[in-house]
């Protein structure tokens, strides 16, 4: 996980001004990867005390813009946030508890960059959803 100094430099490199609430909004991100807007409001409001819900939305949508974090929404969740950006990687979802892991693209560089009929557009992201039972919650099911 990033130091302090680490996550200040970041915001720095995308011009954006170091402030106490997106040192700990990005903090967050990093260490609780596909976490809600809840739960991160949770974890930022342990570490400064009362932060607004409107602060942390604030927060997430200035660096999800600058890029130095992902939101997710798969089907039938809340959007989720990720510090894992700027590659080609996927997700898988479980259908019973909900939990999310990153899934690294299956074949080649970005095969799935390459659609069958781009209708006109110029690709520059895929995004795939891969759905299932995580270990847990297949076990469960088969005992």
């Amino acid at each position: 996980m990033p130091t302090t100094s680490e996550l200040e430099r970041m915001l720095r490199g995308v011009a954006l001004r170091v402030t106490r609430p997106r040192v700990a909004v990005l903090s967050a991100v990093h260490d609780h990867p596909h976490a809600d807007t809840d739960s991160i409001i949770g974890i930022v409001r342990g570490d400064l005390g009362e932060v607004s819900h409107q602060a942390v939305y604030d927060v997430l949508r200035a660096l999800t813009t600058a890029g130095l974090v992902r939101r997710i929404e798969p089907a039938g969740s809340v959007a989720r946030y990720e510090s894992r950006v700027g590659d080609n990687h996927h997700h898988v979802v479980c259908r019973s508890c909900g939990a999310i892991a990153d899934i690294d693209c299956a074949v080649g560089t970005t095969p799935c960059m390459t659609a069958s009929d781009d209708r006109g557009f110029v690709i520059d992201e895929a995004e795939v959803i891969y759905w299932g039972l995580c270990p847990d919650c297949s076990t469960a099911f088969s005992s």
